[in-house]
């Protein structure tokens, strides 16, 4: 027995037991803040997410608004992830709509093969391009950009499928089919044929019953010259108008600034008309680019400076409009505000950005084809495709926006002015596209700014006046410093040079043409003189580059490689290539343009793609009714059975394999061309080949002529070797030149020589 002492014996020790709070997992958050957190996601990450717990795969499996608005930027539909994207566009997703639409339309991800392929990829593209409308909400109708004609004329086009299929669906059901019958409506109306045109007006005048603002406007706008003659009905037209722009119409808005600005008061008093004209200015807000810089971490203004100067290049060579030019510079920067770009794909931006707007507002579109070729191939024709497909999704379909030049053409309308000062004043509007600093200021403070720089410009005693203050609500006052802006960043700051230190002057060079009165050449006050004109005193300003690492610029403007091959066959884009910009190396004279054109459409033939989508000579006429281009040539026939392929309209034979006994080959092709086998594409996912010829203009540097000319500012590069190869001979009647980028020097001049 011991005692209780603490030696013989001790209590227990206590154990001190530490509560804790009961672990939170993320399965153990609200649905609703799942659904919050799951919104949105990458498709891919959905499925990573999906795979974790059973839980969230309920989650994903049983809620469609997960899938409505996933992320599926950079991702392009194939065979493995078809289920993905098609449940996605089922569930109300934009963006695998048009993504699904375009990757059936052209073949591209989804290779379908056989002889009805062009019939089947239709009827589904169509079936998505109506899903992607009907989710369209705020946007106006844009589905007809990609199947407006020209389409193919030999065997089934794709388009021609999608079309009719649309056809067939508005007619069973009309209901809720405004914005495709505004499509529909927009694609016969590109075609010469008086039937079509009536065809158009009934839809637009269905599509207008079921409220489609902007084919209501359209009809405005057709019955308006048969308004004018009777001043009553002109007045109701007028009236109508401001109905469309109260709605919202961007364009009825403009045409009813105009009639304004014109006198034409809609029965109202001339300070109230003004005052209309007003808010639409005073709406305008600044559309800021400096946001730019912060999701393109590796891109700076001068980046931005290049590209804008050599879509203005595009634009002056294809002869665009300078809208054209205004809303390409617009996507560029409302994508760029969106979604990072690696530097070697801006250029890609640029140009898809241009063929999606020259579509939207010109009869003469700038195909897929010749837009691979204007980049020097330097990317492929299933590139551009994708960046399309990629550029409608991130704008949600937004193509058309306010810009400056809309201001200016209402300005102009309301003041009378000379032919050079308004070459000037559109000079003043291009060279604002360049800086990203001006975007401070809205577009119709920039127009106002500009008109006003311009008519001081040259010298005009009253440059802003009474009527001009009270339509657009901004004095004189008010835009000294933007006009002061607009000097400095437009004639007295340093140009940008590129890696061969050539100054960028794309848009001073395109208004030295004499049909803009060579206004690029004239030379303009000082700073310092426009500011003693102001009555500001402020003295001239050191010129500001727009940056100021040069060691940074030289190294993304150098040329990384002496040899600068023209395109290479595994890599669309060269990994060290010192400048994200090219171009063709060469252009031809007006006289050897006359003497080639033909020739040089054969050589474009060449590059892969949706025949459906070429570019002819009739559609540069405005007739899209029969093809052209075609010469009859006596050909030599040796035997059929060296020759194999069917007649695609969807350019199927660009896919196929070829062997060395023959070529693939359409009604049209010239037979006396050297044909070359073109390596078929190893992956199978896309329907179209790689982009491998040579550019138009270097393939005819050894017939003779005038020497080439350069383009100015961008680099240059030499056609690729080529081994010879042996010629095929096939019998057409009809025959186009085609792949004139296979063979060598002599035998190209022989067979020119020979055709």
């Amino acid at each position: 027995v011991h005692c209780r002492c603490s030696r013989c014996f001790s209590f227990p020790s206590k154990r001190r037991i530490i509560k804790r709070p009961r672990v939170l997992t993320f399965l153990n958050l609200p649905e609703d803040v799942l659904f919050h957190i799951l919104k949105g996601l990458p498709a891919a990450d959905i499925l990573s997410v999906r795979a974790v717990h059973s839980h969230l795969k309920y989650l994903v499996d049983n809620h469609s608004s997960v899938w409505a608005h996933a992320n599926f930027q950079d991702l392009w539909p194939s065979p493995n992830n078809l289920r993905m994207f098609e449940r996605a566009a089922e569930s109300g997703n934009f963006e695998a709509a048009v993504k699904l639409s375009l990757a059936y339309l052209y073949n591209e991800g989804l290779s379908i093969t056989g002889h009805g392929r062009a019939e089947v990829n239709g009827i589904k593209a169509s079936h998505y391009f109506s899903l992607a409308e009907h989710l369209n909400v705020c946007a106006v109708p844009f589905i007809w950009l990609f199947i407006r004609p020209p389409w193919s004329f030999s065997g089934s086009c794709c388009k021609a499928v999608v079309y009719e299929s649309l056809k067939a669906e508005c007619q069973l059901n009309k209901a809720q089919k405004g914005s495709i019958l505004h499509s529909l409506a927009k694609v016969l109306n590109f075609f010469e044929d008086e039937g079509k045109k009536k065809e158009s007006l009934e839809m637009l005048e269905e599509s207008s019953k079921q409220g489609c603002l902007i084919s209501s406007y359209l009809l405005w706008e057709n019955n308006r010259k048969a308004a004018m003659s009777d001043p009553g009905r002109y007045l109701q037209s007028l009236r109508k108008l401001r109905d469309y722009a109260a709605k919202g119409c961007w364009e009825a808005q403009i045409a009813l600034a105009k009639a304004c600005g014109n006198g034409n008061q809609l029965g109202l008093e001339a300070k109230t008309s003004r005052e209309m004209v007003s808010q639409i200015f005073q709406a305008s807000l600044p559309i800021s680019k400096q946001s730019i810089f912060t999701v393109q971490k590796g891109m700076n203004e001068i980046m931005r400076y290049i590209l804008v100067d050599w879509l203005v290049e595009v634009a002056t060579m294809k002869d665009f409009s300078s809208l054209c030019l205004h809303m390409t510079v617009g996507c560029v920067d409302r994508y760029l505000k969106l979604r990072p770009v690696p530097r070697a794909r801006l250029q890609l931006l640029g140009i898809a950005c241009m063929v999606i707007c020259t579509r939207f507002i010109s009869k003469e579109m700038l195909t897929i084809r010749e837009a691979v070729w204007l980049t020097d191939n330097s990317y492929k024709y299933e590139e551009l495709v994708r960046m399309m497909g990629e550029i409608i999704s991130a704008l949600e379909g937004k193509i058309r926006i306010p810009t400056v030049l809309d201001y200016k053409e209402v300005l102009s309308s309301i003041v009378s002015l000379e032919r050079r000062t308004l070459h000037l004043y559109s000079f003043i509007c291009e060279l604002s596209l360049l800086n990203t600093s001006l975007s401070v200021y809205s577009p119709a403070r920039l127009a106002a700014a500009a008109l006003l720089l311009a008519k001081m410009l040259h010298g005009q005693a009253h440059p802003w006046t009474s009527q001009l203050s009270e339509c657009t609500g901004f004095s004189q006052e008010d835009l000294l410093p933007c006009v002061l802006s607009l000097h400095q960043k437009c004639f007295h700051d340093d140009v940008p040079k590129d890696y061969r230190q050539v100054s960028l002057m794309a848009v001073k060079q395109r208004f030295e043409d004499e049909r803009y009165e060579e206004i690029g050449k004239e030379q303009v006050m000082s700073y310092s003189q426009l500011c003693s004109l102001l009555g500001v005193k402020q003295e001239d300003p050191e010129p500001s580059p727009l940056h100021r690492n040069v060691v940074e610029i030289q190294t993304f403007l150098s040329s990384p490689s002496g040899k600068r091959a023209k395109r290479r066959r595994e890599g669309s884009i060269q990994d060290d290539r010192g400048s994200f910009v090219t171009t063709p190396t060469a252009e031809l004279s007006s006289q050897e343009e006359s003497l080639l054109d033909n020739f040089l459409d054969w050589s474009l033939d060449s590059c892969s793609g949706y025949e459906g989508d070429q570019e002819s000579e009739g559609e540069r006429e405005g007739d899209v009714t029969s093809p052209s281009g075609i010469l009859d040539v006596t050909v030599l026939y040796l035997d059929p059975a060296e020759h194999c392929g069917q007649d695609s309209s969807d350019e199927d034979s660009l896919n196929e394999e070829w062997d060395g006994s023959g070529a693939p080959h359409r009604e049209g092709e010239l037979p006396g061309a050297y044909l070359t086998p073109r390596n078929p594409n190893p992956e199978g996912s896309s329907g179209y080949s790689s982009v491998n010829t040579a550019s138009p203009t270097s393939s005819v540097e050894g017939s003779p002529g005038a020497p080439p000319k350069p383009t100015s500012a961008l680099p240059h590069g030499n056609a690729m070797n080529r081994e010879p190869c042996q010629p095929h001979y096939l019998h057409r009647r009809q025959v186009k030149r085609k792949n004139m980028a296979e063979h060598t020097e002599e035998r190209l001049n022989l067979g020119f020589l020979s055709l």
